[in-house]
């Protein structure tokens, strides 16, 4: 059975899908983007898009009765390779050793032109 994961301290789904989903003690997320889910504003600055994404993501593994350090895999989509190695610092202070697997690949465009979009999956 699934159970679908919400909260109000990552931004809304915009369109037909879930924040998360819980299944089998497996959490898998959607891409989250730098919203700032109290203002609706999206951050300027890779770091801080970067900050504000990854922090969305971990609210939202929090949400599902998890957290930053049962996170197995990490997808981040980045809009420029050259912010890979600023994207790498914020990262690393979210998640410590032994760190997710991770890809991480550049695309041409993301959801509402921001900088970076990341999704997970965790065990509960």
């Amino acid at each position: 059975m699934q159970n679908v994961i919400k909260t109000d301290k990552a931004p809304s789904a915009i369109g037909p899908y879930s924040q998360a989903i819980e299944v089998n003690g497996m959490v898998y997320t959607s891409g989250v983007i730098p919203v700032n889910p109290a203002t609706g504003e999206i951050v300027e600055g890779v770091e801080a898009q970067a900050k504000q994404a990854i922090g969305n993501l971990i609210n939202l593994v929090e949400a599902a009765g998890s957290s930053a350090d049962k996170v197995i895999k990490t997808t981040v989509f980045i809009k420029n390779m050259n912010d890979f190695g600023k994207i790498n610092e914020i990262y690393a202070t979210f998640f410590k050793e032994p760190y997710p697997a991770r890809s991480c690949v550049e695309v041409a465009r993301l959801p509402k032109d921001v900088l970076i979009e990341i999704e997970a999956v965790a065990v509960k």
